[in-house]
C-alpha cells in the first residue's frame, strides 16, 4: 500500500472542484485540484469529504502519473453521493487517502489482458487504462468489454474512442437494451466475451462492476479456462473508514480496505456471499 499523502489519516487535503462533466443522468465525473501534488496507485481508493456533509469512498477514475489533478467519477446513490451531485465547480472538497492495494500491474506486463466492466465500474478502470496506455509497450493486447443498462447510461464515450485509437487496445460495448443509435452488441457483457479469441495460456482478467456482474463475469471466464490466480477482482464493498478501524468492510479474514479492494479470485474464492 502506498504511503499517505497526509501524516495525519484523519485529516482530509483539500481539493477545488475546478470542472464537473456529466457522464450519465446519474453519474458525473469531478475534476479536483489539491492543494498540493497528490499520488496514488491505479485501483487504490480515496476518501472524499464534504466538510460538515459526511465523506464516501471512491477510486479515482484519472491517471496515477498526474499529480496536480485528480478525477472521482461518482453515482449519485445515497446521501453524500446526493450532495455531491448538487454542488458547483469552485467548491472545496477534502481528500484522505490513498489506502488499500491497487491492481498489480506487474502480473500483467508481457500479457493480454481482458477487462470486464460495468456501469460506474468503469471509473477505477478508466484509470487503469490511462495507466496502461502510458506504458503500452509493457502489454501484448488489452481488451476492455463494457455494459450498461441503455446507451444513454454508457459513461466516458469520449475516452472509449480515444482508446480505439491506440494500437493494442480495443474496446466492446453492450446494452441490455438498445435503441435507434446504438449498432453495437445488445445483450449481457459476458456475451462479448464469445466474440473474442485471445491466447489464454498468455492472458489474464481484471473484472470490476456490479456484483452480479463480476459474479457472472467471473464464473464464465472460469468456464473458459482461466485460472483462478489470473483474474482480478476490485471488491469496493462496504468500505468507511478507509483504513482497517471501523470493521465495516470484512470480508472473511480481510479488511476490503486494507487487504483490498483489489484481490485474485483465488485469495477469496472460498469466502460464502463474497457478490452480496
Amino acid at each position: 500500500m502506498q504511503v499517505s499523502n497526509n501524516n495525519n489519516i484523519y485529516r482530509p487535503l483539500k481539493a477545488e472542484v475546478t470542472d464537473i462533466i456529466d457522464e450519465s443522468p446519474l453519474i458525473k465525473t469531478f475534476v479536483l485540484k489539491p492543494e498540493h501534488d497528490f499520488s496514488f496507485r491505479t485501483g487504490e481508493f480515496i476518501e472524499l469529504t464534504v466538510d460538515g456533509v459526511g465523506e464516501a469512498p471512491f477510486t479515482p477514475s484519472s491517471s496515477p502519473l498526474k499529480k496536480d489533478e485528480l478525477e472521482v467519477t461518482i453515482m449519485k446513490t445515497g446521501y453524500v453521493t446526493d450532495i455531491l451531485h448538487n454542488i458547483d465547480t469552485g467548491f472545496t472538497l477534502g481528500i484522505r487517502g490513498p489506502y488499500g492495494r491497487g491492481y498489480p500491474l506487474d502480473k500483467l506486463y508481457g500479457k493480454e489482458v481482458i477487462i470486464i466492466s460495468g456501469g460506474c465500474g468503469f471509473a477505477p478502470i478508466r484509470s487503469l487504462m490511462l495507466n496502461m496506455i502510458a506504458e503500452k509497450e509493457k502489454f501484448k493486447k488489452v481488451t476492455l468489454c463494457y455494459g450498461a443498462k441503455t446507451p444513454e447510461e454508457c459513461i466516458y464515450k469520449p475516452f472509449v474512442n480515444e482508446v480505439r485509437q491506440v494500437q493494442g487496445f480495443d474496446v466492446f460495448r453492450s446494452v441490455d437494451h438498445k435503441d435507434d443509435s446504438w449498432d453495437e452488441y445488445e445483450g449481457v457483457v459476458t456475451g462479448l466475451l464469445d466474440t473474442l479469441t485471445f491466447n489464454l495460456e498468455d492472458t489474464v482478467a481484471v473484472v470490476c462492476g456490479p456484483p452480479v456482474m463480476m459474479k457472472y463475469g467471473t464464473y464464465k471466464l472460469i468456464e473458459m479456462g482461466f485460472r483462478d490466480e489470473d483474474i482480478y477482482l476490485s471488491m469496493e464493498k462496504n468500505m468507511s473508514c478507509g483504513c482497517g478501524k471501523c470493521g465495516h468492510c470484512m470480508m472473511g479474514e480481510y479488511f476490503v480496505c486494507k487487504d483490498g479492494p483489489v484481490f485474485s479470485y483465488d485469495e477469496i474464492k472460498h469466502l460464502p456471499d463474497i457478490w452480496n
